[in-house]
């Protein structure tokens, strides 16, 4: 599998392709007994402020960089 396109943050961003291939391999090489599916349908890879979010389908990787929330703290 490899990436499709890149754009925005990720554009040509080739390290960031290979590491998250090796982590997707890695991924589908813990296959379940209970079929020939992929064990996953995506793939979350969450750091402080963004998450890379990993949809594998057709050979190719799809990676999508979202901002993540922050929740204010629940106040009595």
């Amino acid at each position: 599998m490899g990436p499709f396109g890149s754009a925005g943050d990720l554009e040509n961003d080739e390290r960031t392709a290979t590491v998250l291939a090796g982590l997707v391999a890695t991924a589908c090489g813990l296959r379940l007994p209970r079929g020939h599916q992929p064990p996953f349908r995506r793939l979350s890879v969450v750091f402080g402020d963004h998450s890379l979010l990993v949809t594998a389908s057709a050979q190719k990787l799809f990676v999508v960089k979202r901002q993540n929330r922050t929740q204010e703290p629940a106040t009595a």
